[in-house]
């Protein structure tokens, strides 16, 4: 990636971070760290391990991808191993997630990044098919992880009219996500989505002259998304009981937190916790940052497992902490790799 992106990038994480932290009391964000002391610690070691798992995923997509003979605009040698390491393909998917936090709908600001910073290694269609290929993956994921989430509640909670109608919405929502995503998985999702933008006021005029300039390039990443379906299937289930594992480990940060307050806190509980407040997030993906989305989730699915409001506010409160520190983290790594290219630009 050019540096002049790179700068681009990093100057928008950096206002992003600003934004996010003129947000906080800091006078509660004290009282709150002291009272969650280690276990905000064991909240941030966590996501190493996630991340890890989030990476697995994206190198198993590239790796198929390097197997499966579909076409790239990279070399055949290319294609025989990768030309970087696990770790530089996880210091990217940590920055790629530090941008995403703070892009309303997502995928905004991540996507972009890791795409032109994977070009350079395996040609700019294939790295725009893995992007593509693992953030419909890992939005894949989340709709079985709702549809457990589901399964969980209804085998585990005492149900009633209300949330007999609640879950029964959410259900249909999963299964209509799950069914556009297989048919993506099928026939790819590029060109698609880029003729839905088509039809779009604000975004017709550059959608349409860009599928005419594009064309071809598009109908290659669409092959090549359709190809780890198609012909990879083991490597696409296994990409994505991954996700799924992965969202499900998650729900252990819910659980550290609420040991600080509630020494009996249950997994599952916390597996549901988490489960309705991504999905009331993700709804609500068009405000910035998710403010105030994710808080009112966790304060709205505590409350309805029969916790005061005062555990989701805390829970709420730690896991915003967390994602500043993974962002910065994220925003730090962005700054180290353009040193490093800096560095070997002027050693050349």
């Amino acid at each position: 990636m050019s540096r002049k992106y790179q700068n681009a990038f990093f100057i928008f994480g950096i206002a992003v971070l600003a934004l996010m932290l003129s947000q906080l009391d800091y006078a509660e964000v004290w009282s709150g760290l002291q009272h969650a002391g280690y276990w905000f610690l064991a909240v941030i070691a966590l996501w190493i391990a996630l991340y890890a798992i989030n990476t697995a995923v994206w190198w198993l997509i590239i790796k198929a991808q390097t197997t499966s003979g579909t076409p790239s605009d990279n070399a055949a040698e290319s294609r025989k191993h990768l030309p970087f390491s696990f770790l530089w393909l996880y210091k990217l998917t940590v920055s790629g997630f530090a941008l995403n936090y703070a892009t309303p709908a997502g995928l905004m600001g991540g996507e972009p990044y890791r795409i032109m910073s994977l070009a350079p290694a395996i040609g700019t269609e294939r790295a725009t098919s893995s992007v593509i290929l693992y953030a419909m993956t890992h939005i894949f994921s989340h709709f079985w992880f709702w549809l457990i989430s589901i399964a969980l509640y209804l085998i585990t909670q005492p149900l009633n009219l209300f949330m007999g109608v609640v879950l029964a919405a959410a259900t249909l929502f999963c299964v209509l996500g799950i069914w556009f995503f297989m048919a993506g998985y099928r026939k790819g999702l590029a060109v698609r989505a880029l003729n839905i933008l088509r039809h779009i006021p604000l975004l017709s005029k550059w959608a349409r002259p860009f599928i005419e300039q594009h064309r071809q390039q598009l109908d290659n990443i669409d092959r090549q998304i359709a190809a780890l379906h198609s012909q990879n299937p083991q490597t696409f289930v296994g990409a994505v009981l991954l996700e799924i594992s992965c969202r499900i480990l998650s729900a252990l940060e819910i659980l550290f937190v609420l040991h600080v307050i509630m020494p009996t806190a249950n997994y599952l509980d916390c597996i549901l916790i988490l489960a309705f407040t991504s999905l009331l997030a993700n709804l609500l993906f068009f405000i910035p940052l998710q403010l105030g989305g994710r808080e009112g989730g966790f304060l709205m699915s505590v409350s309805g497992l029969g916790m005061g409001t005062s555990a989701g506010a805390f829970v709420a409160l730690i896991i915003r902490l967390r994602e500043l520190v993974w962002t910065g983290i994220g925003l730090l790594l962005i700054n180290l790799e353009k040193r490093k290219q800096h560095t070997n630009e002027e050693t050349a």
